[in-house]
């Protein structure tokens, strides 16, 4: 079963798989990250082909949404030959939900500049597998497979790859496939208990520059919270070859009534 089934050209059926974690009755917002992100591929090839590839997926979260129906829409804010501005946006009964601005680039030949400082981490099969749905609930988090290395509370390397396809019958790019796990990364090594600290976030930010290959995904992932409620969840992004990219998520921490 895939995580969302298209019913028209802008509403999609949610299924069980992206049951939430902090709420089995809400959706987990990572697959659809991931389903915004194809929408502005697929509006991008019905204007002008594939000829530009997504470097920054910006989203903001405005609130939860329930397993149930939801609706896109797509605009370009800034055109043009080379570099767009494009936002998406995520609705459920008529209340925007999500709201993704991409910046999409033309690719260029630069093989032979190509190189990152960030560290590798350990390929997915030199890690332990780890059963998520230990820490958290939900169909999203039950249909993840992860490999994972703890550090610390808040300190882990760890790689996600899940059997369920995005849209049922419909094919996705390898970044809007990526684009569905991201989100994961708050909840693969938490810094306190949920049962006791809530910490959703509000946004999350990928910055790519790498296109994604193979089915794994990988994290190098710190949780880090403050003194005044506030949180952010930093991961450097990879595939089988190296570090592909970044993400970012703020957190609101509450800490639950002693």
């Amino acid at each position: 079963m895939a995580y969302f089934a298209r019913l028209s050209a802008n509403r999609f059926r949610a299924t069980a798989h992206v049951g939430g974690a902090w709420s089995i009755d809400e959706q987990h917002i990572a697959p659809a990250l991931g389903l915004l992100a194809h929408e502005v591929e697929r509006d991008r090839d019905e204007r002008r082909g594939a000829d530009l590839v997504l470097g920054r997926l910006s989203y903001d979260i405005l609130g939860t949404v329930p397993v149930d129906v939801v609706s896109t829409t797509v605009e370009v804010l800034r055109p043009g030959r080379t570099i767009e501005l494009v936002e998406a946006v995520l609705s459920h009964a008529g209340r925007a939900v999500v709201r993704l601005r991409a910046w999409l680039q033309q690719p260029s030949d630069t093989a032979a500049q190509r190189g990152s400082d960030l560290p590798r981490i350990p390929p997915a099969d030199e890690l332990e597998p780890w059963d998520p749905t230990t820490v958290w609930p939900g169909g999203f988090i039950a249909s993840a497979e992860v490999r994972r290395r703890q550090v610390a509370p808040g300190r882990a390397v760890f790689w996600v790859r899940t059997a369920e396809p995005l849209l049922a019958d419909e094919p996705v790019s390898p970044v809007a496939r990526l684009a569905g796990l991201i989100d994961i990364a708050n909840g693969m090594t938490v810094r306190a208990d949920p049962r006791s600290v809530a910490f959703p976030n509000l946004d999350l930010t990928a910055h790519l520059f790498g296109v994604p290959s193979g089915e794994w995904l990988g994290f190098d992932t710190t949780v880090s919270f403050g003194a005044s409620g506030l949180g952010v969840t930093s991961s450097v992004l990879h595939d089988r070859r190296g570090p592909i990219g970044t993400s970012a998520q703020i957190l609101t921490v509450r800490p639950s009534p002693a």
